[in-house]
C-alpha cells in the first residue's frame, strides 16, 4: 500500500491537484465554506473525479494538527523519489547541483529551501536526519508541491556523506560569513553542492571543515543575516546565471 501524507491549504492542494491529481486520494472541505475559493476547488476536483468529503472545522483541526489549513486538506500519496544520493547521480545528463542543509529544524524554512530548489533546478536536497525536520504536513504546504519533485536524501552522517560527494568529483561550497571569498568572484560551473546552516546558528564546525570553500554572501546593508532559504535562492541562482553564460 502506499504511503500517505496530509497537506493543507488551498495553494499546496490545488498545486497537487494540478500537478498530479492521480496521487490524491481524497479531499477534506470545512462544510461553512463557500466563497469562490471553494468553488474553483471543486470544479476542478469533478474534473479529475477526486472524492470531496464536507466536515466541521474540528475535523480538519484534528487530521493537520490544527494548522492553518483554510478550510481544506488533502490525503495524498507519498511521491516515490530517490532514496539515496547514488541514484540521483547515476542519471543525471548535466553537472550535479545540490543543496545540503545542515541544522535546518524549522519547517517553513525547509519547505521554502525545497521550493527555491525546485525553481533552481537543483537535483537534490541533503539534510542530517537528527537536528533536522524531515519532510511533513508543514513543509509540504510551504513547499507548494517542490517537496514532490526534489528528492530530499536524509543521512546518517552528514559530514561522512559529504566526503563521499567529495569522492565523485562534486565541489562543496559552504555559504559562511566568515567565508574568503564573495559569492560573485567564485566560478561555480562545474559539479558542486551549496552547504548552507541554519539562520543565526550557521554550519556546525565539523560540516565547515569538511566543506572544499567558504564563501559569503556580500552584505551591503544594515542586516548581519539572511534567512536560509534567502540564501540559498541568492547563491543557487548565481550558479544558474554562471552556468548558462
Amino acid at each position: 500500500m502506499a504511503e500517505t501524507r496530509i497537506i493543507y491549504g488551498f495553494h499546496a492542494v490545488i498545486s497537487r491537484l494540478r500537478q498530479n491529481a492521480a496521487a490524491v486520494q481524497e479531499i477534506l472541505l470545512d462544510s461553512e465554506r463557500r466563497d469562490r475559493r471553494v468553488q474553483d476547488l471543486l470544479r476542478l476536483t469533478e474534473s479529475h473525479g477526486i472524492r470531496v468529503m464536507l466536515v466541521d472545522a474540528g475535523r480538519l483541526d484534528g487530521v493537520t494538527g490544527h494548522a492553518r489549513h483554510q478550510g481544506v486538506a488533502a490525503r495524498v500519496e507519498v511521491a516515490r523519489l530517490p532514496a539515496h544520493i547514488d541514484d540521483v547521480l547515476d542519471n543525471l545528463g548535466e553537472p550535479p547541483l545540490l543543496l545540503i542543509l545542515d541544522g535546518v529544524t524549522d519547517p517553513h524554512n525547509l519547505g521554502a529551501c525545497l521550493r527555491v530548489a525546485d525553481a533552481m533546478g537543483v537535483h537534490a536536497v541533503i539534510a542530517p536526519k537528527d537536528r533536522a525536520v524531515g519532510i511533513n504536513a508543514t513543509v509540504s504546504k510551504v513547499a507548494s508541491g517542490a517537496a514532490e519533485t526534489v528528492p530530499y536524501i536524509a543521512v546518517t552522517n552528514l559530514a561522512r556523506a559529504m566526503r563521499e560527494l567529495k569522492e565523485r568529483e562534486i565541489w562543496l561550497i559552504g555559504a559562511d560569513e566568515a567565508g574568503a571569498q564573495e559569492l560573485y568572484a567564485v566560478k561555480l560551473s562545474g559539479a558542486l553542492a551549496w552547504v548552507l546552516g541554519a539562520e543565526g546558528e550557521g554550519l556546525r564546525r565539523l560540516t565547515r571543515e569538511t566543506c572544499d570553500e567558504l564563501v559569503r554572501i556580500p552584505m551591503l546593508g544594515t542586516v548581519e543575516s539572511l534567512n536560509v532559504s534567502v540564501s540559498a535562492g541568492i547563491c543557487l541562482a548565481e550558479t544558474r546565471r554562471q552556468r548558462k553564460a
